[in-house]
């Protein structure tokens, strides 16, 4: 695709699910790609496959979105070549726990608020006024269903993803004027390691998530993504709800173990 090749594409929590499939998505049409997240060798080991798979251009930043003074050294450490960054994918997000709120765990609370807002906010902050300055530029924040719909037991999750809601919102209203768009891409279940993380490495009980249904896969999501991505100047894809067909809703999804 024409209007991406040679972009510079910039993926937080790049190094699993839905960031490494946005990598790979956005590689194979031609895009220059900085990928960033915790795991040092998980990001080298894409790195490689990138460059083999797809003779593409790839710089890696290894910092924590949740900490304000890694995001701007890193990002301030990027080569002159390597600054104009055309598109950003605020991917880097979690859920801890699925407690009641009176129950809940208030470390859990500070990782996912500390991640999916703080996190977002701070790649932004820093990456968004250069957009501005160049008059080119490209959001794109994953959101979620949770940020449409609360669920039992997820009200600091769902809080979190409607604050990326609300913030993607508020940075296009922000943006009118200028070239830089904002879109938010909100997937309902996506199967990747999402579940483990919010039960702690319990891959049983992240397995019950998606019992008995058939639910979207990290490159479903990639792919919009890159729908998003690849617009006209003019158009501007604000915000997707993506679900797969056995859901409708936060709470409503349709089983029938003839799926396995």
């Amino acid at each position: 695709m024409q209007i991406i090749k040679d972009r510079t594409v910039l993926i937080t929590g790049a190094s699993s699910g839905i960031g490494e499939a946005c990598a790979f998505a956005f590689a194979e049409v031609g895009a220059r790609l900085i990928l960033t997240a915790r795991r040092s060798p998980r990001l080298d080991a894409l790195k490689t496959q990138l460059e083999q798979q797809f003779e593409t251009e790839v710089f890696l930043l290894t910092f924590d979105v949740r900490d304000l003074a890694s995001v701007n050294a890193a990002l301030n450490s990027l080569p002159a070549e390597w600054q104009a960054i055309d598109i950003l994918i605020n991917n880097a997000g979690l859920s801890r726990g699925l407690d009641k709120l009176y129950e809940g765990n208030i470390q859990d609370w500070e990782e996912m608020i500390d991640t999916n807002v703080k996190g977002l906010l701070y790649v932004t902050r820093a990456i968004a006024p250069g957009m501005v300055a160049r008059g080119r530029g490209h959001i794109i924040n994953l959101g979620s269903i949770a940020g449409h719909e609360t669920y039992p037991k997820g009200n600091v999750y769902c809080a979190t993803k409607a604050a990326v809601r609300a913030i993607s919102e508020g940075l296009k209203q922000d943006l009118l004027g200028t070239p830089v768009r904002v879109s938010s891409v909100d997937p309902g279940l996506v199967e990747t390691e999402f579940s483990q993380v919010r039960f702690r490495g319990d891959t049983e009980r992240a397995k019950t998530v998606y019992a008995d249904m058939v639910p979207l896969t990290a490159q479903d999501v990639a792919e919009v993504i890159l729908f998003c991505a690849t617009r006209p100047p003019h158009v501007n894809v604000s915000e997707v709800l993506v679900l797969p067909t056995d859901q409708s809703g936060a709470t409503l999804v349709h089983r029938d173990p003839r799926h396995l």
